[in-house]
């Protein structure tokens, strides 16, 4: 398998719960339904400062040298993300808890698994994010924070690729591949859980309405 290869894999093989966390009804999960411009940034800048927080942990202590050194930049990244997000929402702010899939995320300890899950489960989901919220912005007639995520969405998508390439380089046989294909989907799953769990408590069907 190659990186290109590895991507596709994934978005087939969790094509559904990738086409439900891409709808609408993503923020009013993201913002237990008070979808207000300070709602929406406030759970935009979470996402940013435990992403930092993540990936700052494994720069810090990733052994292999190329792998510390793509989570170092991708930290640099998210930090700098959540310093534009809370400078459009006007106030530093911190989520109250890790969740799941960042939690699942800390517990990764190899440069495969950080850089499947961490950069690629993680950042298919995190696209798929950022395009509800230019979306959002852009019904608000917000040009300017419709910019900032469409940035923040191109930004993502470096730092995916960055995540393939890695792959590439760190993974030695197809049982690498194997693994890392199922940490990858494993993130994209308890992403949309999450997202379910919190439609439901909402009292809303995350199924599509056909």
């Amino acid at each position: 398998m190659d990186a290109t290869a590895f991507r596709e894999s994934v978005e087939a093989a969790k094509a559904t719960e990738l086409d439900r966390l891409g709808s609408s009804k993503l923020l009013i999960a993201l913002t237990d339904a008070a979808l207000s411009e300070e709602a929406v940034l406030r759970a935009a800048a979470f996402s940013e400062f435990l992403a930092r927080e993540t990936f700052e942990s494994w720069a810090a202590d990733e052994p292999n040298g190329e792998a510390s050194a793509v989570f170092a930049d991708v930290a640099a990244q998210e930090a700098e993300h959540y310093e534009r997000v809370v400078d459009a929402l006007g106030e530093p702010v911190e989520p109250e808890s890790v969740g799941p899939m960042h939690a699942y995320l800390r517990d990764r300890d190899d440069a495969v698994e950080r850089a499947a899950a961490g950069l690629v489960g993680r950042g298919l989901v995190s696209l798929r994010t950022h395009l509800q919220v230019v979306g959002f912005f852009v019904n608000e007639a917000d040009a300017a924070n419709a910019d900032l995520f469409r940035d923040l969405r191109s930004e993502t998508e470096a730092s995916l690729s960055a995540g393939l390439d890695l792959l590439d380089s760190v993974c030695e046989d197809d049982a690498d591949w194997e693994r890392a294909q199922a940490v990858a989907e494993y993130v994209v799953q308890l992403a949309y859980d999450d997202y379910a769990d919190s439609l439901t408590e909402l009292g809303v069907d995350p199924k599509p309405i056909c």
